[in-house]
């Protein structure tokens, strides 16, 4: 099938095109152990989209809310539940009450949300039959048509990056409304997506694609969420919410406070082939980068219209670019420098090192290093996705390359990749915060991989406290500002580790999942759907039927539990003396 892209039909679009049209977006709960502490970025992009082209947007987050009762008590969630499907349906039908029947009702969510969109796409069809209901983002970019068996009541399924498709989207939805699906059908209207009249309704599938400069799109339209149908203050919250931190209850750990912050993003898509990792929903394996201009400009707007004191960055790939480092640190300094702007991004271990291969087969640090750079601009805090310190690991994970092109390092009696341990150094110097995650259970990691990760964790506990005083607030601050936090790793479909041949044995032996022999892709079936609905965020142990691990090491399943509880208890050296 030929693939067509949303942005050849920008040119037939008059900035009037979509005026009256009416779109709701809806953001399903995520993560209800933590915090909601990052604003709907996608949705509010698209809304800010669709009102360049006369659209009326409505944002609908489903994900802010946090109900303290008995039955968040029990379950042991602190900061309280999300809304239970009925609490939802009735501020959905409250929401479209108000502001009137919808010509497109989009739903956005990660590959975590299939339960929620499944639900919610039932209650819109009860109370807005005529919408289009559209799902898109990470769920939906997964799947793709596979969708409408799960979710009949769809009317069509956007993958990929929505800057353009959406405009499509609700291009086709005025055309059926103003003309009627036949009309508008044999007028060409809605061409090329309209996939057929399948199951006795139009089904639509949209092919999302970059929009050609990151730099033209409006900031997002967070003033939408400023509070919803029933008066509840939906950003400020999210804005008194920590973005990372301690507070945040994520594995972000910070050595500092902010009081008042808020996120966005810098590059769309990602360089790099991490075998854990699904990129589908933010630009695949395409990067793009914003301008530092465009990126200085939308820090500064922020602060003067929130009032906020950390900005983050969630990106994955902030450090790729010296060059724009360097550009922001020029436009940024002043800022910097007089205390007013603080910010925070995410990058690799081996850019903050900065080595380089010298003539004498050593290495050399780079002139200018990125993280110096980085500091002079005003940012306090880096997140690096480590993963795992054992050299076999990396290289299994695909995070080799570069992780070890500088050879490696031992330290404490352990091998660590010497583009780790110096890009720790690094940062420290730069007076900047560096914050590492980590996975464990990998297929093929050994205990002593994971001892390896744990001794890593201690060595920056050293190296963030040597010469200060122990057991004084300034040594308790730094030791604790390092992350302890270890997630399980868990195969989520469209990457390469859920095709690892182990994965799937353990898979089809645990859910009865099939795979088809030609295109190896699992079978779109009620046992795949299952296993989708056990997804989470890695914080969370996929059990068997017997209460078993999913556990795709080579560590026993008794030991993994083991070392598991010990880590969720902070418990790093009872591990490292197994």
């Amino acid at each position: 099938m030929n693939v067509v892209f949303p942005g050849a039909f920008l040119d037939e679009l008059k900035y009037t095109s979509l005026t009256g049209v009416k779109v709701t977006l809806i953001n399903m709960p995520i993560r209800e152990q933590a915090k909601p502490n990052n604003p709907p970025l996608g949705p509010a992009l698209l809304a800010a989209r669709l009102r360049e082209y006369g659209a009326e947007p409505t944002i609908i987050d489903l994900n802010i809310y946090r109900v303290r009762d008995e039955d968040a008590a029990k379950r042991g969630l602190e900061h309280g539940r999300t809304l239970t499907f009925e609490e939802a349906g009735g501020l959905i039908s409250r929401t479209l009450n108000k502001v009137g029947s919808q010509h497109v009702i989009g739903l956005s969510g990660l590959i975590t949300t299939l339960k929620w969109q499944t639900e919610i796409a039932r209650m819109i069809k009860a109370v807005d039959p005529d919408a289009m209901l559209v799902s898109g983002g990470g769920l939906a970019t997964q799947f793709r048509t596979d969708l409408f068996g799960w979710i009949p009541e769809l009317d069509a399924v956007a993958h990929s990056e929505g800057d353009d498709v959406i405009l499509k989207i609700a291009h086709d939805a005025k055309a059926i409304r103003d003309l009627g699906f036949e009309k508008a059908h044999l007028a060409g209207r809605l061409s090329p997506f309209l996939q057929g009249v399948i199951g006795g309704k139009p089904r639509f599938f949209y092919h999302g694609g970059r929009t050609p400069d990151l730099d033209a799109l409006p900031f997002p339209a967070y003033d939408l969420l400023f509070e919803d149908v029933d008066g509840f203050p939906v950003l400020e919250t999210y804005l008194s919410v920590p973005v990372w931190g301690g507070s945040a209850k994520n594995s972000s750990a910070t050595s500092f406070e902010m009081k008042r912050s808020i996120s966005t993003i810098s590059s769309r898509g990602c360089p790099f082939a991490c075998k854990f990792c699904f990129r589908g929903a933010q630009g695949e394996r395409n990067y793009g980068v914003r301008s530092a201009e465009d990126l200085a400009d939308e820090f500064i707007d922020y602060q003067e219209r929130y009032g906020v004191d950390f900005i983050g960055l969630l990106d994955d790939n902030f450090m790729v670019s010296p060059k724009r480092i360097s550009q922001l640190a020029d436009i940024l300094e002043p800022l910097a420098a007089s205390g007013q702007l603080r910010w925070g991004a995410h990058g690799r271990l081996d850019e903050a090192a900065d080595l380089r291969p010298d003539r004498h087969g050593g290495y050399r640090m780079a002139d200018t290093l990125r993280v110096d750079e980085m500091a002079r601009a005003g940012c306090v805090y880096i997140g690096f996705g480590a993963e795992s310190a054992s050299s076999k690991v990396l290289e299994d994970m695909g995070k080799g390359g570069f992780m070890l092109s500088s050879g490696m390092e031992k330290i404490n009696g352990f091998e660590f990749p010497r583009a780790m341990t110096q890009g720790m150094r690094n940062t420290i110097n730069a007076e900047i915060h560096g914050n590492c995650t980590w996975i464990m259970g990998y297929p093929g990691e050994t205990l002593g991989d994971l001892q390896t990760s744990i001794a890593f964790i201690k060595w920056q506990q050293e190296l963030v406290t040597e010469g200060m005083t122990p057991n004084t607030l300034e040594y308790d601050t730094a030791f604790e500002s390092i992350n302890t936090s270890v997630f399980t790793a868990t195969a989520y479909p469209g990457t390469e580790m859920f095709e690892h041949p182990k994965v799937r044995s353990i898979l089809t032996e645990t859910f009865g999942l099939r795979f088809d022999p030609e295109s190896r892709k699992p079978v779109a079936d009620e046992n795949f759907r299952t296993y989708v609905l056990e997804l989470n965020d890695a914080t969370k142990m996929i059990t068997n039927n017997d209460g078993r691990p999913l556990n795709y090491s080579d560590i026993s399943d008794d030991q993994f539990v083991e070392v598991r509880t010990m880590l969720d208890d902070r418990e790093l050296d009872k591990v490292l003396s197994i």
